[in-house]
């Protein structure tokens, strides 16, 4: 059977191309595949809301402005841990309580990981279900990362 029917896609990329995606993929411990199958799959989504109508912002907004446009400039750096069980999911629920949160990962379709960890870490890294991280395993433990 052709490749085609198999659901195989080829395209041409440059060296320079190349190289970009196999430095990604040994930064973020995925395949080729997984990085491709997440890009193709971010095309269906919905797209941005329309920008609204400019006006002139007031001193405090120029400031907001002023950190924003310096976030951006400043490069994020890849999260690096000594870990090398990284798993990169969805989280599905996350559980509150006085002091732990219970937080679920779904890493594939019906693959889900759960981890305890403290509230104030789950605030800390904005983990609300929908939310992209990561489950880092270490031994026993499974700790929650967000980059």
């Amino acid at each position: 059977m052709p490749r085609k029917e198999q659901g195989w896609i080829t395209f041409q990329t440059s060296e320079e191309e190349r190289k970009i995606l196999e430095e990604f993929c040994q930064h973020s411990q995925r395949t080729k595949t997984e990085i491709l199958r997440e890009l193709v799959r971010g095309l269906n989504q919905k797209p941005a809301a329309s920008a609204p109508t400019i006006s002139q912002p007031t001193p405090q907004q120029k400031v907001e402005t002023q950190n924003v446009e310096i976030e951006n400039i400043i490069p994020k750096k890849p999260l690096k841990v000594s870990s090398r069980n990284v798993l990169k999911g969805v989280v599905k629920r996350v559980t509150t309580g006085t002091v732990n949160s219970e937080i679920t990962l779904e890493i594939v379709h019906k693959v889900e990981l759960t981890s305890i960890i403290t509230k104030v870490s789950a605030e800390e890294l904005g983990l609300v279900e929908g939310a992209e991280a990561y489950a880092v395993i270490k031994s026993n433990d499974i700790v929650i990362a967000k980059d």
